[in-house]
C-alpha cells in the first residue's frame, strides 16, 4: 500500500491516473481525502465498487509509475547530454585540426619566401644591399616626415 508521503509527492499525477480510470470521481471527492491513502481507497471502492486490493494495486502502480517516467526523463536527459558532448568534442577536433593545418600553411608560405629571399641575396649580393639600403632611407624619411608633422 502506498504511504501518505508517495501519495502527496505525487498527488496531481495520482489523480489524473484516477480520474482517467474512474471518471465518476469528482475533483471535490479526491480533494477531500488527499494525501490519506485509506479514505482514498474507501471512496474509489464506494464510488466504483471496485475491491479494495485491486484499487491498492491501481495506485502503488501509478506512484511506480510516476517514478519510472521521471527516470525516464533523467535518462533521456543523460543521454542527450552525452550526444551533445560527443557532437562538440569531435566539431572540437576538427577546428583544432583546421587550426593546425591552416598554421601549417602559414609556417611553409613564410619559410618558403625567406628561403626565396635569401637565393636572391646569395645570386645577387650587391643588388639585395642597394634594395635594403634604398628601403631604409625611404623607411627613415616617412617616419621623419611624420614626427616633424606632430
Amino acid at each position: 500500500m502506498i504511504t501518505r508521503q508517495e501519495l502527496e509527492g505525487k498527488w496531481t499525477e495520482v489523480k489524473g491516473r484516477i480520474q482517467e480510470k474512474w471518471g465518476m470521481l469528482t475533483d471535490d471527492e479526491l480533494q477531500r481525502v488527499r494525501g490519506n491513502a485509506n479514505a482514498l481507497v474507501g471512496v474509489i471502492e464506494q464510488k466504483t465498487g471496485a475491491t479494495r486490493s485491486a484499487i491498492e494495486e491501481f495506485l502503488d502502480e501509478a506512484v511506480a509509475g510516476g517514478a519510472s517516467a521521471i527516470t525516464g526523463a533523467m535518462e533521456s536527459a543523460r543521454e542527450f547530454a552525452g550526444k551533445a558532448t560527443d557532437k562538440a568534442t569531435e566539431f572540437a577536433g576538427k577546428a583544432s585540426e583546421k587550426v593546425r593545418q591552416q598554421y601549417d600553411d602559414v609556417a611553409e608560405s613564410v619559410r618558403a619566401g625567406y628561403e626565396e629571399a635569401e637565393e636572391m641575396v646569395r645570386r645577387k649580393p650587391v643588388e639585395s644591399v642597394a634594395v635594403a639600403f634604398g628601403a631604409g632611407i625611404v623607411t627613415g624619411v616617412l617616419v621623419g616626415l611624420l614626427l616633424h608633422h606632430r
